[in-house]
């Protein structure tokens, strides 16, 4: 595999991962719920 077609997947892959993320937000958005993180090793709660 070359340099540019790693390059090509890695974006690929990135791309992919922010609309995931969007559709999520809009997901968690429409239903009123919260979304679940790790910050600073504690779980945390937010509102979108």
């Amino acid at each position: 595999m070359t340099k540019e077609t790693k390059l090509e997947r890695r974006n690929k892959i990135v791309k992919g991962l922010e609309k995931a993320y969007e559709k999520m937000v809009e997901f968690k958005k429409k239903n009123n719920s919260e979304i679940v993180i790790i910050k600073e090793n504690k779980i945390v709660k937010i509102k979108p």
